[in-house]
């Protein structure tokens, strides 16, 4: 009987804020991987504009561990490619749990994942679920608060990672610094302990947003009325151009009416904090 597998990874959104390359979550929309043994090598999508070959991420990603050779990939994809919700990373993920499942490897998945994707905070987020806190000696998890929710607001312009990468310094004023781990240590607390107040405060960045404006204004102006609009607060997605707000879920039907009319020109997501990172399942 040929093999066969399904693998299923949500988005994800890094640095929430405060949290530069550290911080990520995971987030309700998903990309799904089929591989199977067909004795021939395919690749189909319903993603326009990826490759169709073996340069494909999720070819990539699978082929770091194991020959493609006769296997047939079936991509189907939500996420939006180029917006900061980790697209290459959800791919990177799928390839890498497709073939270590497939053929028992028992890799490192996290490891491999983060050097294919130059980073680690998406990745983990995507194997993992929930929010991820990425350190040097590996990733600490919390579970999603049960009433927080989001809303993705995603303009119509992509803006590419390394030229959001280049817009940074390499080095930032103490205060900055100083203000950033303030807040990155009130929204973990807050999110620990299911507290929305301190998640509002911790929100705040100093390090990446203001510095990477001039590529995405449109998504700073929304952040920036984040509270008037009735969220806790916004950030920019990874490397944007996606603003995640921030909602109680008691109040993201009336957010989202109102940005509705603030954002006409954004596609909006109502999304959960997704607890769930990659599963794969024999078919």
């Amino acid at each position: 009987m040929n093999r066969r597998r399904l693998v299923r990874v949500p988005a994800s959104s890094a640095n929430l804020g405060p949290g530069y390359d550290v911080l990520a979550a995971a987030v309700s929309i998903h990309l799904e991987l089929e591989v199977e043994e067909s004795g021939e090598f395919s690749v189909e999508s319903d993603v326009p504009g990826v490759p169709l070959d073996r340069s494909n991420l999720c070819v990539r990603a699978f082929e770091r561990l194991h020959p493609a050779d006769g296997l047939s990939f079936r991509i189907r994809s939500d996420i939006p490619l180029a917006a900061g919700l980790g697209s290459s990373a959800a791919a990177i993920v799928a390839g890498l749990v497709a073939a270590d499942h497939m053929f028992e490897l028992d890799a490192d998945l996290y490891r491999v994942a983060g050097e294919l994707e130059g980073h680690p905070d998406n990745v983990a987020a995507a194997l993992y679920g929930g929010f991820v806190i990425c350190a040097e000696e590996g990733v600490e998890r919390l579970e999603p608060p049960p009433e927080l929710e989001g809303v993705l607001a995603i303009p119509p312009h992509a803006v590419p990672t390394q030229e959001a990468r280049a817009a940074l310094p390499a080095e930032v004023p103490i205060a900055d610094a100083v203000h950033n781990v303030a807040r990155t240590a009130l929204l973990m607390l807050g999110l620990a302990r299911s507290d929305l107040d301190l998640v509002r405060r911790g929100l705040s960045d100093r390090i990446h947003q203001p510095r990477r404006r001039r590529l995405y204004p449109r998504s700073m102006e929304l952040v920036g009325s984040a509270r008037e609009l009735g969220a806790l607060g916004a950030t920019i997605s990874g490397a944007g151009p996606t603003v995640l707000f921030w909602s109680h879920f008691e109040q993201t039907g009336g957010l989202l009416e109102r940005l509705r009319a603030q954002a006409p020109d954004c596609e909006l997501r109502r999304v959960t904090f997704a607890p769930e990172g990659a599963s794969v399942r024999a078919i």
